[in-house]
């Protein structure tokens, strides 16, 4: 017999948990200035899943943006102004369109 999962109580290959917390959650996405004049950086902040989740979300950030970058405080950090981009990708992993705000370059 499988384990369930405590939130749902599907069995923890059906669960829907973790797509329904995605979807649900509000991301701020900002671009803006870093500490050497002229370079920008995509930050991504609202993203509450697991340490382990998040860890693998920037790792697939980085891969589909081609960047680097790294996750500290809560906020993701993107090298690079990655505006015309970064909703279809953050869409590709699972977060809704309609929950992904962008500020333009501060």
């Amino acid at each position: 017999m499988s384990e369930m999962c405590p939130v749902c109580g599907l069995p923890k290959e059906l669960c829907v948990c973790e797509s329904i917390a995605k979807e649900s959650q509000k991301i701020v996405v900002k671009i803006v200035e870093g500490k050497y004049k002229g370079m920008w950086i995509t930050q991504i902040e609202g993203i509450d899943v697991g340490k382990d989740e998040i860890k693998n979300i920037t790792k697939q950030l980085k891969k589909m943006l081609a960047c680097g970058g790294n996750f500290k405080n809560g906020v993701i950090e993107l090298q690079g102004d990655h505006s015309k981009r970064i909703k279809d990708v953050l869409e590709k992993l699972g977060f809704k369109a309609e929950n992904i705000e962008l500020f333009a370059k501060t």
